[in-house]
């Protein structure tokens, strides 16, 4: 069964955080010594955990995005827009 549909995609601009999903692109400020994203470890209908990587520090480390509240401050139904959604991916194509 092909998921790619189902999937959404995790990836940064310089310090600006980027969530795609089908036509939607979110774009939100993310820590100002953010490199990457490496890893998403958990997908929880709007929380993310995802290993990251900073200027300051060699190892990765675990952060966590809670996209709910972003997607409140656009006026967007998180219930509608997250249900869509069955895996997070890293992907910086």
């Amino acid at each position: 069964m092909d998921n790619s549909s189902n999937t959404a995609y995790l990836s940064n601009d310089g310090r600006y955080t980027i969530f795609r999903f089908g036509d939607k692109r979110l774009k939100f400020i993310g820590p100002y010594s953010l490199e990457r994203y490496t890893k998403v470890t958990t997908w929880d209908n709007g929380y993310i955990v995802v290993m990251t990587k900073y200027a300051q520090n060699q190892k990765e480390i675990e952060e966590y995005i809670d996209l709910i509240p972003i997607l409140e401050n656009l006026n967007m139904n998180p219930d509608k827009f997250l249900n869509q959604i069955k895996n997070v991916e890293v992907n910086y194509d």
